[in-house]
């Protein structure tokens, strides 16, 4: 059992202190909205999602006016990168701002599994929530196998002050699931579809929860597109040309979440919050590669012009699609062509709300306000991923600047690619960079030794 939990919050309510009290924003200045104020926050997370889903990233089939409509209101990242190429290890990234496997999170977390995110970790949540941000999560947690358990650290033990969520999937499927929890109490089935379910409960959130005199950091985690999948009728019939079996169904669901989607903004636009809100879209991994239920239902999810999907370490399993929006920020209609990825959203948010990252600890990622002006992110190490069970030869991976090393479990074979000129990675360039290989190598057995020693096992 996690004893510092429980001693942790009996103490602080014992001196009816809150953490806001005890922990002050950092020094640094504060990324305000058009108003003045404080800026909001809302984190965006879709499951699945392929790098070639959307209509903003090169799908001329599947319909997504809303997203479509975030990527020329703000700025399209083109080199987004999820921390890993499935979905627990890419969520505590995201959360911590740590490579997953410094985390002790390897892989997707099965129901009652002894791994999750530990109570040592410090979570963006909990440093917004320490500098008086209200915060709140609706949707997929999955950072935790024993999942509303005093076992194991809950989504409110890692900063968030409301949360709606399920473990993993929406279960049985998205349609009428039974397995949400609200604040530690289960809600029993819900009827309507998942991807509405989640935007209603952030909705109420925000006109009845939220105090209007404080800012807030909203992280909506869709289940779409995930698996075990369904869709409303009415987003299925925008597809009467889809011919394969599951196609109406994917296209639709993920036409069904962009709707939602643009419920949140609408509600964000109404209540007058979208000049003072700092909106991030992106996706867990690349699209899903396996038949599923004895191939009774494939995914039909596109990586685009990328090779590999999720599972693998070529870009289509951890490239993704991303977009950022700040009014007054960042000037509308941008593209950045800069690697970011889903460690940078701690150090990211950090700087917009202007209070320090941790100090204590080794973070991976870095700030991604540089790129709202068109300047390079300050970075003092490659991107990195490793995942043990990913599909071929290729477990671990550096990205620095334009060139991507991969390698074996072993690290003794390698491919290396330049992703400005060969981005579907068809040329491997280890024959004849010999010194960059040398000098890549290093840096990726430096760093792979360092994390192999810091994460825990279970």
């Amino acid at each position: 059992m996690d004893t510092n939990r429980y001693s942790r919050r009996a103490f602080l309510k014992w001196m009816g202190w809150s953490m806001a009290a005890l922990t002050m924003p950092g020094c640094g200045s504060t990324l305000r909205g058009r108003s003045g104020n404080r800026a909001n926050i809302v984190v965006v997370l879709c499951d699945d999602l392929g790098y070639g889903d959307l209509g903003c990233f090169g799908n001329t089939v599947i319909q997504t006016p809303h997203l479509d409509s975030l990527a020329r209101e703000g700025m399209r990242l083109t080199d987004c990168y999820s921390a890993a190429p499935v979905c627990s290890p890419a969520r505590v990234g995201m959360l911590t701002g740590r490579t997953p496997n410094r985390v002790g999170v390897y892989d997707w977390i099965p129901n009652d599994h002894p791994m999750h995110l530990r109570s040592s970790e410090v979570t963006v949540a909990t440093l917004l929530q320490q500098a008086g941000y209200q915060t709140c999560h609706v949707g997929k947690w999955h950072c935790n196998g024993k999942f509303n358990s005093e076992e194991q650290p809950q989504p409110d033990d890692h900063g968030f002050d409301y949360w709606f969520s399920t473990q993993n999937n929406a279960l049985l499927t998205h349609y009428n699931p039974v397995n949400f929890v609200r604040n530690g109490r289960e809600t029993g089935q819900i009827e309507g579809y998942s991807s509405t379910i989640i935007v209603q409960e952030a909705i109420d959130w925000l006109g009845t929860h939220r105090d209007p005199d404080k800012p807030f950091c909203l992280f909506v985690w869709f289940h779409a597109p995930h698996e075990p999948i369904a869709t409303a009728d009415e987003f299925m019939d925008l597809y009467p040309e889809a011919r394969e079996r599951g196609q109406k169904e994917y296209y639709g669901n993920v036409t069904q979440m962009d709707h939602e989607f643009g419920r949140l903004m609408e509600t964000l636009d109404a209540m007058q919050l979208r000049d003072d809100t700092f909106i991030l879209f992106t996706s867990d991994n690349g699209p899903e590669t396996l038949n599923r239920y004895r191939g009774s239902w494939r995914s039909h999810g596109s990586p685009g012009v990328l090779r590999g999907m999720k599972l693998w370490l070529y870009e289509g399993g951890i490239r993704v699609p991303g977009m950022v929006c700040f009014p007054g920020k960042i000037r509308p209609g941008q593209e950045c062509h800069e690697p970011v990825c889903g460690v940078d959203v701690l150090p990211t948010l950090c700087e917009i709300a202007g209070i320090d990252p941790p100090s204590d600890r080794e973070l991976d990622g870095a700030s991604l306000v540089p790129v709202f002006t068109g300047k390079k992110v300050k970075r003092t190490k490659p991107l990195y991923w490793q995942y043990n069970r990913a599909l071929g030869k290729n477990k671990v991976a550096i990205r620095d600047g334009d060139w991507k090393l991969l390698a074996n479990a072993d690290l003794t074979e390698f491919e290396l690619y330049n992703l400005a000129l060969d981005v579907r990675e068809k040329r491997n360039r280890a024959p004849d960079q010999p010194q960059r290989i040398k000098r890549m190598v290093e840096v990726m057995r430096s760093m792979h030794q360092e994390i192999l020693a810091e994460g825990p096992q279970w």
